[in-house]
């Protein structure tokens, strides 16, 4: 199945794209998809907009008082003031009237403090100095000196200490805590407000994002928007946007659909999964499609065994496959990672072996230790059919694919109708009805399920139900005379066309018949050299019969992987209308996978 994926969009300029990515590929989890657009005056303003709007939301949205600029100007007067008074409380009040005539007289008094030990007890007889502190650690004193400049000047720096008396202060203090308090309140109660900001963002976005591509913008500065869009999978929505938040990126999340076309990761049981690297490689779904790897995994395991057709070498695959996942050092053809998919494919060879009845190019029908009742399960022998006799396995081989291509126009049908609706899949439906339905009807007349009469009546049903839909209302509303032209040329190309697919899956019994009887060659070939007394002959047999079975082996799976792989490809793609247009998820991260 595919993972319901849920679609961000980031916009930011480019000067800034490059730090926002490393955030981005921390997290892992997001498949990023960038364009860049040059910035016009226009552009430009709806951008600022679109910030500023952004910059809101996230301090109302996170309380984040940092980027408040009344709260912060308030908390840095609260700081400054509560230093003031504490600097104010080591020196005390000063009596306004005394200030007051001592400034009229032209006198000023001084502030000055300097550690214990640089305090120099001669300046009490050399400047008129009075010592207002001594806590052991700092010296506070004043000088009283004239306002004319160099008169009475003395060698240590003024301290700055607010005028104010510490009533005032402490007054001013509680006076701008209740205006933070009354801002934060103010900044809590605009939460409320939040859904509004939100949309309001999102319409600028999008005003945004239209307006660049309606308009071929001139750069007016050396500067680009760059609009981010990424996808990752509905159900890591909940942390990627916790941790978003934390970083403080501003981000537009809404699901995504067919239209966006998102990238595709692929979600199937254990079996299933094995098998997703073979649909990559034709071709990842679109969002709207089906995953076809469900139906190709069971399909192509059978396919893969038939050609293999050898129970022994079902077998070497199940140990090479264990030798892939335990031995560290042993990588053969870069298959390591792919070792559960070759143990797969082992076992399913080896049980589809057995009922081919080889093992290793060995007849296993001629064995008398075979059971009696495994012997009848066995694919080997004629049928009877039309008065002619064929092998068993061409026969099985022929109705897998009859199967294979059935289904496949079932899937088609199925999905032009979730996709574009039933009318548009009115023709698929009807072929499906005739082929598969004749298929059905004619299985149950020939095992006597349908008497003749009952038989009759679903040949009818289904001539004038296909013929109506295929040559009819293959298109609902256009001219009668153009359907059924256009039904006409659909039946030269299905008629023509089904039968070679149909045709096509006769090499899975060749290819399992020229592998079993090419092992029994060189079983033979030993045998020959080995001869009725053998003593020497014993290395030259295991000689011929190892490199023979080796040979052979590896021309099986050759075989094995290129056939299965088009008549999925080919004749099951073709018929279940999969293109295979998608986009793998491959998400933007600093964990790099070798693949």
């Amino acid at each position: 199945m595919i993972t319901r994926m849920t679609k961000y969009t980031f916009l930011l300029l480019t000067s800034s794209t490059d730090d926002f990515l490393r955030k981005i590929q921390e997290l892992g989890v997001l498949d990023i998809t960038r364009s860049r657009k040059s910035v016009d005056a226009a552009s430009a303003e709806l951008f600022r907009e679109c910030e500023d709007l952004r910059k809101e939301i996230d301090t109302v949205e996170r309380c984040d008082f940092n980027r408040d600029e009344q709260h912060t100007a308030l908390r840095k007067k609260l700081e400054s003031s509560t230093v003031a008074l504490e600097e104010k409380k080591h020196w005390g009040d000063m009596d306004e009237g005394q200030r007051k005539a001592l400034e009229d007289a032209g006198v000023r008094i001084h502030y000055h403090q300097v550690p214990v030990k640089r305090f120099n007890p001669a300046w009490q007889e050399q400047y008129p100095l009075e010592i207002i502190e001594n806590d052991g650690k700092t010296v506070r004193f004043v000088v009283a000196g004239y306002a004319r400049p160099g008169v009475n000047s003395f060698p240590v720096p003024k301290t700055l200490v607010a005028f104010e008396s510490i009533a005032d202060i402490e007054a001013s203090i509680a006076h701008i805590r209740q205006e933070l308090s009354d801002r934060e309140a103010e900044m809590e109660a605009r939460k409320e407000e939040l859904p509004a900001l939100r949309q309001a963002y999102s319409e600028k976005a999008g005003e945004l994002q239209r307006y660049l591509a309606r308009e071929g913008a001139t750069m007016a500065a050396e500067d680009y928007i760059t609009v981010l869009t990424g996808f990752a999978p509905t159900e890591c929505d909940a942390e990627l946007q916790a941790e978003l938040d934390r970083q403080g990126i501003y981000y537009i999340a809404e699901p995504a659909t067919a239209a966006d076309n998102p990238s595709i990761q692929l979600k199937n049981n254990w079996f299933a999964r094995n098998f997703e690297t073979l649909t990559g490689m034709y071709g990842m779904p679109v969002y709207d499609e089906f995953d076809p790897t469900p139906v190709l995994a069971p399909f192509f395991l059978l396919f893969w065994s038939l050609c293999m057709g050898d129970a022994g070498y079902g077998l070497v695959l199940i140990e090479l496959g264990l030798l892939l996942r335990y031995k560290e050092d042993f990588d053969l053809l870069g298959l390591k990672k792919h070792w559960r998919l070759v143990t797969t494919l082992g076992i399913g060879t080896f049980f589809i072996g057995i009922l081919l009845g080889t093992f290793f190019g060995t007849n296993l029908q001629e064995m008398s230790w075979i059971p009696e009742g495994l012997r009848k399960l066995m694919l080997v022998g004629k049928v009877e059919i039309g008065g002619s006799s064929y092998d068993l396995a061409m026969v099985a081989a022929i109705a897998v694919g009859v199967f294979h291509i059935c289904l496949a126009m079932v899937i088609k049908a199925i999905g032009i109708t979730k996709r574009a609706g039933f009318k548009e899949a009115i023709s698929t439906w009807g072929w499906v009805i005739l082929i598969v339905g004749g298929l059905i009807v004619a299985g149950l007349a020939l095992t006597r399920v349908l008497d003749a009469s009952a038989t009759k009546i679903a040949v009818i049903a289904i001539g004038i139900l296909s013929v109506l839909s295929i040559f009819i209302f293959n298109k609902p509303g256009r001219n009668p005379l153009l359907n059924i032209g256009a039904g006409l040329w659909d039946t030269y190309q299905m008629a023509t066309g089904l039968l070679g697919d149909v045709l096509s899956y006769i090499r899975l019994y060749a290819l399992g018949l020229a592998g079993g009887m090419l092992g029994a060659a060189f079983n033979n070939l030993g045998m020959m050299v080995l001869g009725d007394n053998p003593t020497w002959q014993w290395p030259f047999f295991l000689l011929i019969v190892i490199i023979g079975h080796g040979l052979n082996f590896a021309m099986s799976c050759l075989g094995a992987f290129v056939h299965p792989l088009r008549l999925t490809f080919v004749e099951y793609f073709k018929n279940s209308g999969y293109e295979g247009k998608g986009q793998e998820y491959n998400p933007l991260s600093n964990q790099i996978e070798n693949k």
